[in-house]
């Protein structure tokens, strides 16, 4: 029989929980894309778990300008999550085009909406709303982590399964705050049924974002918060789940080589499915909506020219002066052509 206290000639390997300290904002982002945590989520084990809460922070300070095409209203979208997704489909010199949904329920009845003309019924499933890949990728992470507790069970290394228990009680924390912050908020502006919104949405790197839908769908996942500050409790506890990841690190020095080979395992694999989920996330959630792009992507040599596009095709032209995209002369000189504003399709 082999030691589990070291491997001989080959390895000795302690702490292996430092790993869980690592910057990593792939959890962030995780909690970012879906709007929320599920407590499926206390087995998913990756660096950064401690970081969870700082998914506030994944749009890195940008508040693009957006404006209503329908409507000419400018204003800043504020909303951290969204932001991060729409920078995530941004291509630079590229306008793309996104729709936003309610959440589809449990059926198979393909969804269509009115500006891209696309069926979406491969979605229309729940479980699968991110996209096959991405629901596999997610869900290895939890099989993981049961496989490596099982396995820490066979050769009872109980200090190794320690310090996943405390991984996961910092998990649980983590997810219950967010959900606590997420489910909190009711206001989302007043409400207009049955009203259809075109946004443009202006990001850094001359990344140009058409966000579609229905008006209250689009206040849903653009207007208020979304994470509501923490409260003194939820501080404390927050606190106290940073405080227990790092508290495991100490503790992992107790712990087999063998069993610290299986907790680096366990980390490193989750980050690495975590990471490959995020990337391959086909769309992004919020309030039981949906944002998910579609159409094709339309480049052009300049901004000026896709504003004077815009135009030709609403028959407004208030907005790209307020947004200082084209002069009003300009904008009167493309009014005056009696053919604009026939199309309907996306530009």
């Amino acid at each position: 029989m082999f030691s589990t206290s070291s491997i001989p000639g080959l390895i000795t390997f302690e702490s292996a929980g430092l790993i869980a300290l690592a910057d990593l904002s792939t959890v962030a982002v995780r909690t970012a894309l879906t709007g929320t945590s599920s407590y499926l989520d206390i087995l998913v084990l990756a660096p950064g778990m401690h970081q969870q809460q700082s998914a506030v922070k994944v749009n890195d300070g940008e508040l693009p300008l957006a404006c209503s095409i329908t409507t000419e209203y400018v204003f800043r979208v504020e909303n951290p999550a969204t932001v991060s997704y729409l920078r995530h489909i941004g291509r630079t010199i590229k306008l793309v085009t996104a729709w936003v949904s309610l959440s589809p329920p449990r059926r198979r009845d393909p969804l269509t909406n009115p500006f891209c003309g696309i069926h979406t019924s491969i979605y229309t499933d729940p479980l699968f709303i991110t996209g096959v890949r991405a629901t596999l990728l997610y869900f290895l992470c939890p099989v993981l982590t049961v496989i490596v507790v099982v396995l820490l069970g066979i050769i009872r290394d109980w200090w190794a399964l320690g310090v996943l228990g405390m991984l996961m009680l910092a998990r649980l924390i983590n997810v219950v705050v967010i959900k606590r912050r997420s489910h909190d908020l009711r206001w989302k502006g007043k409400k207009q049924p049955d009203v259809y919104g075109d946004l443009l949405i202006l990001l850094s790197q001359d990344r140009w974002v058409r966000l579609q839908g229905l008006v209250d769908d689009l206040k849903a996942v653009i207007e208020g918060q979304w994470l509501r500050d923490q409260t003194t409790e939820e501080g404390y506890a927050v606190g106290f789940a940073t405080l227990l990841v790092y508290m495991s690190c100490a503790v992992a020095g107790n712990a087999s080589t063998v069993g610290n080979l299986h907790i680096a395992f366990l980390l490193l694999c989750s980050a690495a499915l975590l990471g490959l989920c995020n990337s391959s996330t086909q769309c992004f959630q919020m309030f039981n909506r949906v944002v998910r792009k579609c159409g094709e992507e339309k480049e052009y040599e300049q901004r000026l020219e896709m504003a004077k596009d815009l135009v030709r095709i609403s028959g407004k032209g208030n907005w790209a002066v307020r947004m200082e995209l084209m002069k009003p002369e300009d904008v009167d000189t493309i009014l005056k052509d009696p053919g604009i504003g026939s199309s309907t399709g996306t530009a």
